[in-house]
């Protein structure tokens, strides 16, 4: 099960289906959730539990049996093989009564190969500002011209949330016309506080959102530091 994401009919966390994991990125905030999630599949897969990206063939046809499934949640994407990939997207192509979330830090890995009409493609876009020292993926414009050019169903996660500009942030989400966003605070201490936004500018930011997607809050609270 993933608990980044829930079903809003059953207030229930997606079912996560990993056919592929880890991932190289090394976001902050993912150290003491997926990555600590991942030390307690030393009995399982040693490369699990080092959240070393590869493949689990064995997983393809053993999808999870809900309308919604998280794919890959436990990893990124785009670390996959291109092979990989088209494996990973046939095995969801043969579920056309399922709808799978997919999301990633470079959707750009999505651009050369056909998205099957139940996919979802997701990125996190934390906010329209780069900060250093909090990923070493692709810069958040990247991701948003990427996913803006895919031409595919497409969610964006704005979690966790870091301070940004309410018009280009807005904008941004806006030319990428996601059917869903999902924005929250961060649930773990990292050292992100400093760069959160006050909880006012953010619901500015929903308010905008709303006319034109659906918006799915999640953690929302007064800054760490306020």
């Amino acid at each position: 099960m993933s608990h980044m994401y829930k079903d809003e009919e059953s207030n229930k966390p997606i079912p996560t289906w990993n056919p592929f994991k880890g991932c190289r990125f090394n976001c902050v905030y993912c150290k003491p959730s997926f990555q600590a999630q991942a030390k307690r599949q030393k009995h399982n897969c040693l490369k699990c539990y080092n959240y070393e990206p590869h493949f689990h063939p064995e997983r393809l046809n053993k999808i999870p049996k809900a309308y919604l499934v998280f794919a890959c949640g436990n990893g990124d994407f785009s670390f996959a093989s291109f092979d990989q990939r088209i494996m990973i997207l046939r095995a969801m192509h043969q579920k056309p009564k399922q709808t799978f979330l997919l999301q990633t830090k470079n959707p750009n890995c999505l651009s050369s190969v056909r998205i099957p009409a139940n996919v979802i493609v997701g990125t996190t876009i934390e906010s329209n500002r780069n900060y250093d020292g909090i990923s070493n993926a692709p810069s958040v414009e990247f991701r948003k011209e990427c996913l803006e050019r895919l031409r595919c169903r497409k969610a964006v996660t704005i979690e966790p949330i870091l301070d940004f500009d309410v018009k280009i942030l807005a904008d941004w989400i806006y030319r990428i016309n996601p059917e869903i966003v999902w924005i929250g605070y961060c649930n773990h201490t990292n050292g992100l506080s400093l760069d959160e936004p006050d909880l006012e500018k953010t619901k500015l930011l929903i308010s905008k959102l709303e006319v034109f997607t659906d918006v799915r809050l999640k953690t929302i609270r007064e800054k760490m530091n306020s």
